[in-house]
């Protein structure tokens, strides 16, 4: 191969690449700048935060009691324990509109799961007398929420 037929190829493949005109023009000595690449296109702002719902405390108060029965109610072994988690999903997919919503709630449920699992490692009485209340809170709080607004 003659080095005319290796330049001709090796400035075919620099013309290729976005730093080709800059490569190029520093060896001929041109003092034209290279040209800006375009600018990104600005992202939209992210959908604004709708307010809270007037049961949104409850509601989170709820999704806590649910991480909580679900570490609770999974320790004892009791045939309910994989409810919970799915009535947790539940609750992401119609309540979680909004990615910090969302966030929130699932928050909420960490909370309740990571609150026992620090302190129980095996179920104890104290362990199902929690679940127990629990359960009756939250029934108190899912009634009492779709009593009033609706659901």
């Amino acid at each position: 191969m003659s080095t005319g037929f290796v330049r001709l190829i090796l400035a075919a493949l620099l013309a290729l690449t976005p730093a080709a005109e800059a490569f190029a023009q520093q060896r001929s000595g041109s003092t034209k700048s290279a040209p800006k690449p375009p600018e990104k296109e600005k992202e939209p702002p992210p959908p604004a935060e709708p307010p809270p719902a007037p049961y949104d405390r409850d509601l989170m108060r709820l999704s806590e009691i649910v991480g909580a029965l679900a570490f609770l109610r999974s320790l004892c072994s009791e045939p309910d324990a994989v409810e919970w988690p799915a009535r947790m999903k539940a609750i992401l997919d119609s309540e979680g509109v909004t990615p910090t919503r969302r966030d929130r709630l699932a928050g909420a449920y960490n909370r309740g799961f990571r609150g026992y699992s620090l302190t129980y490692r095996v179920c104890t009485p104290a362990a199902g007398e929690a679940a127990r209340r629990y359960i009756a809170e939250g029934e108190r709080l899912s009634h009492a929420i779709a009593g009033r607004f609706g659901g």
